[in-house]
């Protein structure tokens, strides 16, 4: 499958050496319509820079998106237009009017389209694998030091989202509430945030993203009635303390506990984490999810729900922000 990038920025960049790097991708090249920095990359990488975004379209299979999120949604129904499948990165639109149209032109051109939710590939999350998970609380925190680039729009939609994506995946109901609130420190939109979730099927999810901490952290907690665990996207680990009735027998160690309900058992378990791209594994299974005829990992759908949760937290801000004056 021939992929085209679209945008040759610091992620653009990324998406370039990963399909350069895979055995499965055939890269065509890429459009950036900063010339200057389109020759920077196609010198440095060695790759080819095409002179516009119709040239590009024309010459492959895959268009993937890596541009400002404002430009998504004309790029990406350019390349549908043109008959071509399309990976587009997160938030997957500027407003959920233009998801859900990308959805429609999708349909009527019986095309593919993923949405870059990269977390869904992170080892600690692929270490859940086909564990029954059923949350009743989850706790997520994600906190990065200052970067200029992605100030284009809000903390809720530069960092909170990946943590919308993962406990949409998770929690098996509809959300039936939200409060948030949010201080924007050195941009126009919000840079901390912390949102409460609540679903229909008593579930609820407290989350934190702020751009402007001392230090790193992507951590969720995610707790349920015979289970707690731990997952850590940033140093790419997981942890998994579950509760049995029974003992589970040799092949799995457990501490026995007295209880007044009689005698329980705890595991302890710290899954192998596989040492994976992945940005690079999105990208080919998305090549591979259109050869084989199946539906995309994280669809398009998928990328809306994120981004209509998104926008009903910066609605609860932007309220509890005029409450406060």
């Amino acid at each position: 499958m021939r992929y085209g990038v679209f945008g040759a920025g610091h992620l653009g960049k990324i998406h370039i050496k990963c399909i350069q790097e895979s055995s499965t991708l055939d890269l065509a090249g890429f459009y950036d319509p900063d010339s200057q920095a389109s020759k920077s990359v196609a010198d440095a990488q060695g790759v080819k820079a095409y002179p516009s975004a119709e040239a590009l379209i024309a010459d492959c299979d895959i268009i993937d998106i890596v541009t400002p999120t404002i430009t998504h949604f004309r790029l990406a129904s350019m390349a549908l237009e043109a008959g071509k499948h399309v990976f587009i990165e997160k938030p997957v639109t500027h407003t959920v009017e233009e998801a859900t149209a990308l959805i429609a032109l999708r349909d009527r051109m019986k095309l593919s389209v993923q949405v870059g939710h990269v977390e869904r590939f992170n080892p600690a999350f692929l270490a859940l694998g086909k564990r029954e998970i059923n949350p009743m609380f989850v706790e997520g925190h994600r906190l990065a030091t200052f970067n200029p680039r992605g100030t284009d729009v809000s903390v809720v939609l530069d960092l909170m989202i990946h943590d919308l994506d993962i406990l949409l995946t998770l929690v098996p109901s509809r959300v039936s509430e939200i409060s948030a609130n949010g201080v924007s420190v050195v941009s126009d939109t919000p840079d901390i945030c912390n949102a409460r979730i609540t679903f229909e099927n008593g579930c609820v999810a407290n989350l934190t993203a702020s751009r402007i901490s001392l230090k790193q952290m992507r951590k969720m907690r995610i707790f349920q009635r015979d289970a707690y665990i731990s997952l850590d996207f940033l140093e790419r680990n997981a942890s998994l303390l579950r509760l049995y009735h029974e003992n589970p027998g040799p092949d799995l160690p457990a501490m026995e506990l007295e209880t007044p309900k009689g005698n329980k058992w705890i595991s302890m378990e710290t899954p192998p984490m596989e040492p994976v791209n992945a940005i690079r594994m999105e990208l080919e299974t998305f090549a591979d999810s259109i050869q084989r005829s199946v539906p995309s990992p994280v669809t398009l759908e998928d990328g809306l729900e994120a981004l209509r949760v998104a926008y009903q937290i910066l609605d609860q801000i932007e309220k509890s922000s005029a409450h406060a004056v």
